[in-house]
């Protein structure tokens, strides 16, 4: 047997490892000099930490794995002389996982709102609290009026038709691309799409939109150029095989100069299905984003069908929009494919609060007045200046991210430390995630709600050891 894991299976048993132990099978009689003293006699069975107050009640918590690694991993330590026994418990509490999930919360210092590798939009109170609410046995699929089955969802979209009222009916996916790659099937299959070439965008990680609709068995029909394609380009190209005109809101780029695009109105008069793809999640216009298209004003130009993600400008969970006309979106939602494609309660129950809630914090962090963002920088910074950190209030520029409004910028404002801040602070006990910009590590607080001030301030008071190194 390998001796390590033997080791530690005496340990389970003794809790004195190799050299013996005072539980069964020890056996008495002549030993080396200094056994007797040897400190790993007095490593604590397994078992018995286990019965420590504290760990119990992390078991309910977490479960009986995480608790009993935690426990193995601190005799370990003892066992090589790094840790005295009579702490093995106390060393396992402390090495026990935050929660039952992997994924730790943190603060999105970056400036950027909708962060895609931090998640996106955070949930209001009232989203959080409707996926508490929907997390037991709930009315999701049941009518408990009549005691028959109802339709999936219904009180979400509802609501989302009640924010979009040029939405005949609406549709919920799990998230926007497969929104786009549901309409593709369902109406396209086996026919053409007409998209302009400028318009062929990549997503992220690696994921192309021309590659995405061609996986759905439908063919596309490039026009235009990457910088012009005109109303007369969508038109030449329509034929019998038209399934319908795709319009893709380049999200994540711009394109500026000697540059031209048909609008939804005009592809509208050409008798064919327009699709529209706002990417973003804006539902309505916005008077801080006045180039960014929504699905109201995109429908009443007269797109036939728009999709959009849950999770950007809405400011709700992850999931894809179809909204539009009734016998498109019913097409859409009654294929095959659709099944697969489906969200949770979860996802249902946070949109729906989402679109009938207070305001989102997605909606607050775009609308926050830099004015007030300074003061709150300057509070920060004089209470760390006086902890010992080198810290400073300075003005910062900030943008929505996430694949939405590309080019815009907003005015905040941000707490400057050195540039060593920035690992420490994103491995600390609350993990702060910042940006680094001419050397210096800045904590934009644009996206930081003012409630966690506190936290973000208790961050870098505990960073300051190790960073002002």
């Amino acid at each position: 047997m390998d001796q390590r894991v033997a080791e530690e299976s005496e340990t389970d048993r003794h809790g004195a490892g190799p050299a013996g132990g005072d539980g069964p099978g020890h056996r008495s009689g002549p030993t080396r000099a200094g056994t007797d003293t040897d400190p790993r006699r007095r490593i604590p069975r397994t078992d018995a930490v286990l019965r420590d107050p504290r760990l119990l009640e992390a078991a309910a918590r977490l479960g009986p794995g995480p608790v009993k690694a935690a426990v193995r991993q601190a005799q370990r330590q003892a066992r090589h002389g790094g840790l005295p026994p009579e702490e093995v418990a106390d060393r396992a509490v402390t090495l026990l996982p935050r929660a039952a999930c992997g994924l730790r919360p943190v603060i999105n210092a970056t400036g950027v709102l909708l962060h895609t590798n931090l998640g996106r939009a955070s949930l209001s109170a009232a989203a959080r609290q409707a996926v508490l609410d929907a997390a037991g046995p709930t009315d999701v699929e049941l009518d408990l009026r009549t005691g028959v089955r109802a339709r999936r969802g219904r009180s979400a979209l509802d609501a989302l038709r009640g924010r979009v009222p040029s939405a005949a009916a609406a549709h919920v996916v799990n998230n926007g691309a497969a929104a786009l790659v549901l309409a593709a099937t369902a109406l396209a299959t086996g026919r053409e799409i007409v998209i302009s070439r400028g318009e062929m965008v990549e997503i992220g990680d690696g994921f192309r939109l021309p590659d995405l609709l061609v996986s759905t068995g439908a063919r596309l029909r490039e026009v235009g150029t990457t910088n012009r394609t005109g109303v007369e380009d969508y038109a030449d190209a329509i034929g019998p095989q038209t399934a319908f005109v795709l319009k893709v809101h380049p999200s994540n780029f711009r394109i500026t100069g000697f540059t031209r695009a048909a609008g939804t109105r005009e592809l509208a008069a050409l008798g064919v299905p327009v699709v529209v793809d706002i990417g973003s999640g804006l539902l309505a216009p916005h008077p801080l984003l006045p180039d960014e298209p929504d699905a109201e004003t995109q429908l009443r130009a007269g797109a036939s069908l728009v999709t959009a993600s849950g999770d950007k400008l809405l400011g709700g969970p992850q999931c894809g929009l179809l909204l539009g006309d009734e016998d498109i979106v019913r097409a859409v939602s009654r294929h095959p494919l659709a099944r697969a494609l489906r969200v949770d309660k979860l996802t249902l129950a946070a949109l729906e609060a989402t679109l009938t809630g207070p305001g989102t914090p997605t909606a607050a962090s775009l609308t926050a007045d830099p004015r007030e963002l300074m003061r709150r920088a300057e509070r920060l910074a004089a209470a760390l200046s006086a902890a010992g950190a080198d810290v400073r209030a300075v003005a910062s520029t900030a943008t929505v991210g996430g694949g939405g409004a590309p080019g815009v910028t907003l005015p905040s404002a941000a707490l400057s430390l050195p540039e060593p801040y920035a690992a420490v602070l994103r491995t600390g006990t609350v993990p702060v995630v910042g940006r680094l910009e001419a050397g210096r590590c800045l904590l934009d607080l644009r996206a930081v709600a003012q409630e966690d001030d506190d936290r973000l301030a208790e961050a870098v008071r505990s960073a300051t050891p190790r960073a002002e190194r």
